[in-house]
């Protein structure tokens, strides 16, 4: 009550601004931090500094977007040293032996590639990884591993500019970048509180440990923070924040859409057909792509998928689009909608940058796309929230398969995909003649399976839609407080 009476009375003289870092290593964390209004909304009410990864020459196309008090600063390079690679890989693999989930179990089956100097840290952390998988042990490791990067000039550096920007909070909009470490041990030496969010729905159960040593965290849901707790036994549940995820906040601004026909003169297509997305995976996790949008074609050239739909082929935005060039040679109609993004080093995620304008088209394909096909992507999510039917791809194109295991036992045990299974929220194709009568059958009646996607966003995102920019803002202000 006093506290709420002196806030009335004179909230900036009694509690002052808050002083927030956003650590922003690469382009998923602009498009929801930045695009995705998390900027814009601290920016109204507090000060707020940038640290990014954003080419020179580029980050005037963000500015505009993040407020425009918001200062913006340069991440330092960090030059992992080879000790510190093989530790973090150690831990790494010790964790994800630990929690021993179907998703770990799964990655620590893929061979390891690279150089031979690669080839060779790796096979050696995952022995001792091995002999490690136990809470106490990765525990005591990551306590080695901080205290060796502690000695880095980085550390210092970034302790100079902390000192000068005096934050209080530090969030980072990903969980696993190296490049974080270096300003979040800073932070830790000098007592700011530091956040992090995880940033998509499989990174807990499938991929390897938290790089940092982050006082809190931004979780989407409270699926996702049980999915914590379980595989981080040592994290008080007080510290694990449920905030959604602001990358799909765009999704409930009507004022993004477009009408169908502006959306269908936009990419080529004709207003009064039917429209079928792909939407593609990066070639490393699902290289099969451009087969599939080939045996969709195939199937509707033949008539096996009735009605003559148009075929909209959308790409992850890191993938060059290259391994696409035959397939729509031999299919011209096929409506091809490169992701408007600037990669800045060729198949690199982290280097791969978001616009605007991207953010906007996206929405509107969700929006007025008539059914979407992928193989165990988020965009499953993405085309649930408009209410639109998924089909799954789960057979192979090779013998023998890509991963060493049959598609439909690789990717669809991972456990962050159990629910989309579980729940019937999409359909599953396990040959292409499965593929024509699935697709048959939801384009002549949409509604089928409805509560299913409904139970699935309900589950997934955690927050209101549209919420979650501001959710997020209120949370750091009051960690900061």
């Amino acid at each position: 009550m006093v506290e709420s009476v002196a806030r009335f009375l004179c909230p900036t003289a009694v509690f002052g601004d808050v002083n927030i870092v956003l650590i922003v290593p690469d382009g998923v964390g602009l498009r929801n931090v930045v695009l995705g209004n998390v900027a814009r909304a601290l920016d109204d009410r507090h000060n707020v500094t940038i640290l990014h990864a954003v080419p020179d020459h580029l980050v005037a196309d963000f500015r505009c977007h993040a407020g425009a008090d918001v200062e913006w600063e340069s991440l330092t390079p960090y030059g992992e040293s080879p000790l510190a690679f093989c530790l973090r890989h150690t831990i790494s693999y010790a964790h994800m032996y630990a929690a021993n989930t179907r998703g770990m179990r799964l990655r620590l089956m893929r061979p390891v590639t690279g150089s031979w100097r690669t080839r060779t840290v790796h096979r050696a952390a995952k022995a001792l990884g091995r002999c490690l998988a136990f809470p106490t042990a990765v525990d005591r490791i990551e306590r080695v591993y901080f205290r060796y990067v502690q000695t880095r000039p980085e550390v210092s550096a970034y302790g100079d500019c902390l000192r000068r920007i005096k934050p209080d909070v530090i969030c980072c909009s990903h969980q696993r970048p190296p490049i974080v470490l270096p300003p979040i041990l800073a932070a830790r030496n000098m007592g700011i509180s530091t956040t992090t969010a995880i940033f998509s729905w499989d990174n807990l159960t499938s991929k390897s440990r938290i790089v940092a040593p982050f006082d809190s965290y931004l979780v989407w849901s409270e699926l996702m923070k049980q999915e914590f707790l379980k595989i981080y036994q040592s994290v008080p549940a007080n510290r694990i924040h449920i905030v959604g995820t602001p990358q799909f906040d765009a999704y409930a601004n009507s004022n993004l859409l477009w009408s169908r026909k502006v959306f269908c003169d936009h990419i080529g297509a004709a207003g009064d057909k039917t429209l079928i997305c792909y939407s593609g995976g990066d070639r490393y996790t699902s290289p099969d792509d451009q087969d599939y949008v080939r045996n969709i074609m195939e199937l509707i050239r033949c008539g096996r998928i009735a009605g003559s739909p148009q075929m909209i082929v959308r790409p992850a935005p890191v993938d060059d689009g290259a391994r696409f060039d035959a397939v729509r040679r031999d299919f011209p109609e096929i409506i091809y909608c490169r992701p408007a993004w600037s990669k800045v080093r060729p198949q690199d995620w982290a280097a791969s940058l978001p616009t605007a304008s991207d953010v906007q088209f996206i929405a509107n394909l969700t929006h007025h796309a008539d059914l979407n096909v992928n193989v165990a992507s988020t965009m499953t999510i993405d085309f649930a929230i408009h209410d639109k039917p998924v089909v799954n791809i789960a057979y192979d194109v090779h013998d023998p398969p890509r991963f060493g295991v049959r598609l439909w036992d690789y990717y669809y045990k991972y456990d962050h995909y159990q629910p989309v299974i579980e729940l019937g929220a999409a359909r599953f194709a396990h040959s292409p003649e499965m593929l024509a009568e699935h697709i048959n059958t939801y384009l002549r009646d949409p509604s089928l399976d409805r509560e299913n996607r409904k139970k699935l966003v309900t589950l997934e995102l955690g927050t209101t839609l549209g919420r979650s920019a501001a959710l997020l803002a209120n949370t750091l202000e009051q960690i900061g407080r």
